[in-house]
C-alpha cells in the first residue's frame, strides 16, 4: 500500500505565518457536515471556509479565515483496497515529507487514540519552517476500508484553542 499523502503545503505554512495574529479558533459553534463522497460524517466550525490544496488528497479541508493567519483542519482518507496499513509507517512518511520541504519536526507527544470507533495513533509536533513555527496534531486511523489522516495546524500562540476545537470536531466524527 502506498503511503497516504499528508503534507503541509509550503504555501500554507507561509500563509499561516505571514501576518500578525488575528482571531482565534476558540469558542466555535459546530455544524453538521455531510458529503456523500466522504466515508464519515463530522461537525465542522460554523463559518469556516473550504480549502482545496490540489494535492490529490480525498477528504475535507477547512480554514478559519480567508486571510492569514488561519487555522487549518484537514480530514483526509485513502481507500486501503484490501491492503494492510501501518499507521507508524504513515507517520514516518509524513515526517520525511516535511523534511523534504525544508521543515524540521519535533515530536511532542504520541498516544493511542480512538475516534468514531476507529483506532489509531495521535501525535503532536512542533514544526520549524523557513518562514516560522507551527504546531500540529495528527491522528492516523486504521479503519476497515480506509486509512484516515485528521490534523489541525496553527501557530504556537493559538494552538491550545485550536487543539481544543479539534477535539470537539473529532468527537463528532461518525464512520
Amino acid at each position: 500500500m502506498r503511503p497516504m499523502k499528508v503534507s503541509l503545503p509550503a504555501t500554507l505554512a507561509a500563509a499561516l505565518l505571514s501576518s500578525a495574529l488575528a482571531g482565534t479558533a476558540g469558542a466555535q459553534t459546530l455544524v453538521p457536515f455531510k458529503d456523500p463522497k466522504l466515508p464519515f460524517t463530522v461537525s465542522l466550525p460554523k463559518g469556516w471556509l473550504g480549502a482545496n490544496f490540489a494535492d490529490g488528497s480525498s477528504g475535507v479541508s477547512v480554514v478559519s479565515a480567508k486571510a492569514p493567519p488561519a487555522t487549518l483542519i484537514r480530514l483526509l482518507f485513502m481507500p486501503k483496497n484490501g491492503k494492510a496499513a501501518d499507521v507508524n509507517q504513515e507517520f514516518q512518511g509524513f515526517e520525511a515529507g516535511v523534511k523534504q520541504t525544508g521543515g524540521t519536526l519535533q515530536q511532542l507527544s504520541s498516544k493511542a487514540a480512538r475516534y468514531g470507533g476507529v483506532s489509531g495513533v495521535e501525535r503532536e509536533y512542533s514544526l520549524t519552517h523557513p518562514k516560522g513555527k507551527l504546531r500540529l496534531r495528527i491522528w492516523f486511523g486504521n479503519g476497515a476500508k480506509n486509512l484516515y489522516s485528521f490534523q489541525v495546524t496553527d501557530t504556537p500562540e493559538r494552538y491550545a484553542a485550536s487543539s481544543a476545537l479539534f477535539s470537539k470536531v473529532l468527537a463528532s466524527v461518525r464512520f
